[in-house]
């Protein structure tokens, strides 16, 4: 029989997504952090896993989700953020341009979810479903009010829901998590209704940063945050090691994410000592080259005084602190470290 007969739309689903299977869940599972240490993955979009050396796993922003699938709607939603935000009407062409890289029914272990605000792609319900299903002890779900609304409308049960707002400080095993102010002004024109000239309120309902604080260091999640002077106040309170930053090229018309310029401004006021820029690798339509960070970074770098330096990144890739801490850009693993442990199985060895 021709195995053509067998195969399905969805059997080829099934075989061909997430692209990467279980691999990065079992890299995830399988890390023993050294002492003095702490790991992180980048899952996609500003979705990070953190695993410290007393194995407390935390994930942050983790989606699954898509963009746009079909050319059909020709109108955003009428009160969708973007169409609040820039007055057009037209479908926007975010379609989803980077991989996903984690299983989210194949999670073993999580010690906290954490959602920074409730945009579809900072929050998800399959992998709250399971988590709700795999995981053994009751995890909690820790998020800014309208997250989790949102949690609950999954059916995540209320006791496992915990709101959080600015000030707010969670002990989870040995992570302190430290609520702080977002700037995520695209949250504030988020509404289901005409808001023109109404004054938006509340910030600390719909979004905040977190400030992840290991035994090794600490690690600033700013979300979906656009630039803001009060950046000077977290990183006048607070010692922060590494700085996440949502960066993208923004198309006429749009301001939703942070420039190459707010990036490095952002980092400066932190006081961190490495920042990294995420969420660019997700959006077509805000598909935006890091490089150009580093470029800008080594032009002002002297001049500034930068104490800090960018980290470039790569979905799926892992980070350790502080081992890691010098590095400039990320490469995956290349591999044949075993070459030539037996011998080549070729005719000859110059027909290498």
């Amino acid at each position: 029989m021709s195995k053509i007969n067998d195969m399905t739309r969805e059997s080829w689903i099934l075989g061909a997504f997430p692209e990467w299977g279980t691999w990065l869940n079992e890299e995830i599972d399988s890390e023993v952090v050294q002492p003095g240490t702490f790991a992180m993955w980048w899952i996609g979009c500003v979705g990070v896993w953190f695993k410290t050396e007393n194995n407390t796993n935390i994930a942050i922003d983790l989606w699954f989700g898509n963009g746009k699938r079909t050319k059909k709607v020709k109108e955003m939603a009428e009160f969708h953020q973007m169409r609040n935000m820039t007055g057009g009407r037209m479908t926007q062409p975010n379609l989803r341009a980077a991989p996903i890289t984690y299983d989210p029914f194949a999670v073993t272990d999580v010690d906290a979810v954490l959602s920074t605000h409730y945009h579809n792609d900072h929050i998800d319900p399959f992998f709250a479903a399971a988590v709700m299903q795999n995981v053994k002890h009751d995890v909690p779900f820790i998020g800014p009010l309208e997250s989790v609304k949102k949690w609950l409308s999954y059916g995540v049960p209320e006791e496992r829901c915990q709101v959080v707002k600015p000030g707010d400080v969670v002990k989870i095993k040995d992570v302190e998590i430290v609520v702080l102010d977002s700037f995520d002004r695209t949250c504030l024109v988020t509404a289901d209704e005409d808001i023109r000239g109404v004054l938006p309120d509340d910030m600390d309902d719909k979004a905040v940063n977190f400030l992840i604080k290991t035994p090794a260091g600490n690690v600033y999640h700013s979300g979906d945050s656009h630039y803001s002077v009060r950046y000077a106040k977290h990183g006048k309170d607070h010692d922060i090691d590494i700085a996440f930053g949502s960066y993208g090229e923004n198309p006429p018309g749009n301001q939703d994410k942070m420039t190459s310029v707010d990036i490095l401004r952002m980092a400066e006021a932190l006081k961190c000592e490495v920042v990294i820029p995420l969420h660019y690798d997700v959006w077509t339509n805000f598909k935006a080259d890091p490089n150009e960070i580093r470029m800008l970074y080594d032009y002002k770098k002297d001049a500034l005084d930068y104490k800090f330096h960018p980290y470039i990144w790569d979905v799926g890739g892992k980070y350790v602190w502080p081992t890691d801490k010098d590095k400039k850009v990320y490469h995956y693993r290349r591999g044949f470290e075993d070459a030539f442990e037996d011998e080549p199985n070729v005719p000859f060895p110059s027909i290498l």
